[in-house]
């Protein structure tokens, strides 16, 4: 079965939901919303990581994300936290987090030391410059170089449970991104996979090139990126990827459905 992770963004300026959820009340209301849809698992994070973002201070996150951290976790459902930082990771763990999501995927010591299981992320280099003409050889084999490399520290260091993903979005053109979800299936044959593609720019611009347009609408934007979500959601699910990360969950999970017997 297909895990679902609800996201829930406690940030002012991430490329979707950014300022939605950022206060405290809210973002435990929409992560307890996302749990009634259906949600598997909710993925807290205190610190836009969007192509062009700038990281935050420590203290900042740690205030944006704990209190949601520890609210969420006492419902009964498992919480990952988005972050780069072994503090707020730990102090997450401690508050009821049972997974790290690390788009650096340099966390695995800590990983190991509180017992959390672990996504290691592929990105090029960091969000002020990823985007900037990345390059590489042959992206499926690089990236399954790097996270074959991941899986092997975070075993070493003894993490129990570890998923990589391959950072769609994270330092990849259109094609790159398109190369990779036609064979994620290889990247199944590392470890479990985690896929994000939830309403990033990708989905965007095939549905522009698939309405005859340049770019995307500049009105609707990314909240016009939801059938191409899904439909990488299913596409993901088909080719045995252990868990999805989504903005819209019941679109999700009610499309999942259609796979299970």
């Amino acid at each position: 079965m297909t895990l679902v992770m609800g996201i829930v963004n406690v940030t002012p300026d991430s490329f979707s939901d950014g300022g939605l959820w950022l206060e405290t009340d809210a973002a435990i209301a929409h992560a307890e919303s996302l749990i009634a849809q259906g949600a598997d698992i909710i993925d807290i994070g205190g610190e836009s990581t969007r192509p062009g973002s700038r990281p935050v201070d420590q203290a900042t996150e740690l205030e944006r994300t704990i209190p949601v951290v520890s609210a969420v976790a006492a419902k009964g459902v498992e919480v990952s936290i988005d972050t780069t930082k072994p503090e707020v990771a730990r102090a997450a763990v401690d508050a009821g987090a049972t997974i790290i999501n690390d788009v650096s995927a340099s966390l695995c010591d800590v990983a190991a030391a509180t017992g959390a299981g672990w996504i290691a992320m592929h990105a090029l280099g960091d969000s002020a410059t990823m985007q900037d003409d990345p390059h590489y050889d042959d992206v499926v084999e690089d990236i399954a170089v790097f996270l074959s490399d991941a899986v092997s520290r975070g075993r070493a260091a003894g993490v129990e449970r570890i998923w990589i993903d391959p950072g769609i979005g994270f330092g990849k053109t259109t094609r790159h991104n398109l190369e990779l979800l036609a064979n994620i299936d290889r990247f199944t044959e590392i470890a479990p996979v985690l896929i994000g593609a939830s309403r990033k720019s990708v989905v965007g611009q095939v549905h522009a090139r698939s309405d005859g347009l340049e770019g995307e609408d500049p009105i609707t934007g990314s909240d016009d990126r939801l059938e191409g979500s899904v439909g990488i959601a299913v596409w993901s699910a088909y080719l045995g990827v252990d868990m999805i990360r989504v903005h819209d969950v019941a679109a999700t999970v009610h499309a999942l459905s259609l796979l299970t017997p």
